[in-house]
């Protein structure tokens, strides 16, 4: 046996720069990325029930409670659930409530002198559907008149039944109060409603719209309706 001197050998430290210490770098920062990625759906678990809240409530205008569930709702539901209420339109023609099926529809009401807030609201319909785009021919406007006041030339132009996406009728103030239900304390004529082409009314936005959150709204219906109401499909019944 040979007895070997102990020797003691002395390595270099790395240098900062170097291409070694370069890779090391770049294989932790990648490390944590990879580790960042992974957490992404915890951490987005995290702020949707802490921050986000999934449970409170997102919808501008008010919900109205319906009898048919949504899960149960298809494109061969039977549209049934418009009241039926007679009407006429501006020209003599006698029509009826139910002949609007098939369509979202934005209810305005008021008497045909139409003031300045009718007129407003006649205004804000036009520029909601407006601003739906590609998505603007799933929903039509409709002006409900409840007395026998005739409509200014200056208004009818905008509600005739030619304008195709408008339209204005007499109907029963007594039956329409059957149907429709204003917030407490307000009016018939203070806001707008919402049916969706199942027939039901379905949405009253407040009396003080605000036009940016109440387009959010029908945008998310669309939207969630959109696999069973198809953009473009002709009525179930011309009016």
């Amino acid at each position: 046996m040979v007895d070997t001197p102990l020797t003691m050998t002395v390595h270099d430290l790395p240098i900062f720069g170097a291409p070694g210490m370069q890779r090391q770098i770049s294989g932790r920062w990648k490390m944590m990325a990879v580790l960042l990625v992974c957490a992404a759906p915890i951490i987005a678990s995290y702020l949707t029930f802490y921050v986000v809240r999934p449970g409170a409530q997102r919808n501008y205008g008010t919900l109205i409670p319906t009898a048919t569930p949504a899960a149960e709702l298809s494109a061969t539901t039977k549209i049934n659930d418009l009241p039926d209420i007679k009407a006429v339109a501006l020209d003599g023609t006698a029509s009826n409530l139910r002949a609007f099926r098939g369509q979202w529809l934005l209810v305005s009401v008021a008497g045909g002198a139409c003031d300045t807030a009718c007129q407003q609201r006649i205004y804000l319909q036009r520029q909601m559907r407006e601003s739906l785009g590609r998505d603007k021919d799933r929903l039509d406007r409709l002006w409900l008149i409840t007395d026998e006041q005739p409509v200014a030339a200056t208004l009818a132009p905008q509600v005739q039944a030619a304008n195709v996406d408008a339209y204005a009728l007499r109907v029963s103030n007594a039956a329409l109060a059957q149907w429709l239900k204003p917030d407490a304390g307000q009016q018939l004529s203070d806001h707008l409603y919402l049916v969706d082409p199942i027939g039901r009314w379905m949405m009253r936005f407040p009396a003080d719209i605000d036009p940016t959150k109440a387009k959010r709204d029908l945008e998310r219906l669309l939207r969630a309706s959109g696999s069973w109401d198809r953009a473009g499909r002709e009525k179930a019944e011309q009016p």
